[in-house]
């Protein structure tokens, strides 16, 4: 099945439409189709939302559900593509529920043959919007984005990567279901070639460090690939699998994309650099998705900060630390929270009996 899909989706890009990013090291040719579905994922569709579409054509949209109608409703547009099969040669017969479906695959400039509707048919895929994150996400920005825009360039990284928590986190300290922590989402195995993760301290969680490795394992990529697309893919899928993806398919990431049958390279991998453009975009131009929004401060972070080891000394105390407990906020992390109250993580761990630095929004802490 996913291999009939490689000539129609080389086909679509020569439907696609003048790319918008300003730098040519992170071009979108090819690619316009993802981005604009992912910006509608982005700034259309909610958490109320999913969007039933095709996995492959993914701006080919079907219909929009909600959690307790989605099977109902995918059900029917596998019926609605039963139904077109049967009437390719005659589609003014297509019933009412059947002919917007017929449209939308039409308005893809898609080829209408039995073998593509077989191939819709094999991939019908669901999408949670993520309108309401990703604007929080805007919001939680403000509080690092200049100083990681800083750190990119001192590594010599496109400055846009700045923004890859957009997709990653939300600018947020949260752990995954596959076990990846921090703003910028490392898992221990590849955390531990940047970063000192221990039981006592967990570098993932302190968002400065982390993101400098991010910077580093991104540069380390693109040395190792040659392509800001390909090196900002393998922040997902992993160095190795885009190498094996180049050496079978060259470094163009629509034609890997298209042509690509890696065991693990899916629905995640092929978008990953595409969300990632979108991303870029919208952030560029919230206020036209969002209206305008007060972004956090800055956080005012020392150049000779403290580390997350019990070895270094306090940061001095700031007037803020007047109080013996702390309700922590949404994106906290135990190394602001020491900044702020002139500690240090091991001695917040210690007196909180806390076996891992990672704390949860809401969480009372012993600061004094």
């Amino acid at each position: 099945m996913r291999f009939r899909a490689t000539s129609i989706f080389m086909f679509l890009v020569t439907l696609a439409v003048p790319a918008f990013a300003s730098n040519s090291e992170l071009p979108s040719e090819g690619l316009e189709q993802r981005v604009d579905f992912w910006k509608k994922i982005y700034t259309q569709y909610g958490a109320d939302d999913v969007v039933i579409h095709d996995r492959v054509f993914v701006n080919l949209i079907y219909d929009v559900a909600t959690d307790k109608t989605h099977s109902e409703k995918t059900a029917n547009v596998r019926e609605s593509l039963r139904e077109i099969r049967e009437n390719l040669d005659t589609p003014e017969n297509l019933s009412e529920a059947s002919a917007p479906i017929y449209e939308a695959i039409v308005a893809q400039g898609l080829p209408l043959t039995t073998d593509l509707i077989d191939i819709l048919l094999d991939n019908i895929h669901t999408q949670q919007g993520i309108k309401e994150r990703f604007r929080d996400g805007v919001i939680r920005s403000g509080r690092y984005v200049e100083q990681f825009r800083r750190i990119m360039v001192s590594q010599g990284v496109p400055t846009e990567l700045a923004l890859l928590p957009l997709v990653e986190s939300s600018f947020q300290n949260v752990r995954s279901k596959a076990g990846a922590v921090g703003v910028w989402q490392f898992t221990s195995g590849t955390g531990r070639s940047y970063m000192r993760i221990t039981n006592k301290v967990d570098e993932r969680l302190d968002p400065v460090k982390s993101s400098e490795a991010a910077a580093r394992l991104l540069r380390d990529n693109y040395s190792a690939l040659g392509a800001w697309p390909l090196a900002i893919t393998a922040y997902n899928h992993g160095r190795g699998g885009m190498l094996a993806a180049q050496k079978a398919h060259g470094s163009d990431l629509p034609t890997i994309i298209g042509e690509y049958r890696g065991r693990v390279f899916g629905y995640a991998s092929m978008n990953f650099y595409s969300e990632f453009l979108a991303a870029v975009e919208v952030y560029d131009n919230y206020p036209q998705y969002f209206g305008e929004l007060a972004l956090e401060a800055p956080d005012s972070i020392p150049q000779n900060r403290p580390t997350m080891s019990a070895a270094k000394a306090p940061a001095k105390t700031t007037p803020a630390a007047s109080t013996s407990k702390y309700k922590v906020r949404s994106g906290d992390t135990l190394w602001e929270i020491a900044q702020r109250f002139g500690t240090s993580i091991a001695a917040l761990m210690d007196k909180n009996n806390l076996d891992k630095p990672a704390i949860y929004a809401g969480q009372i802490l012993l600061v004094k």
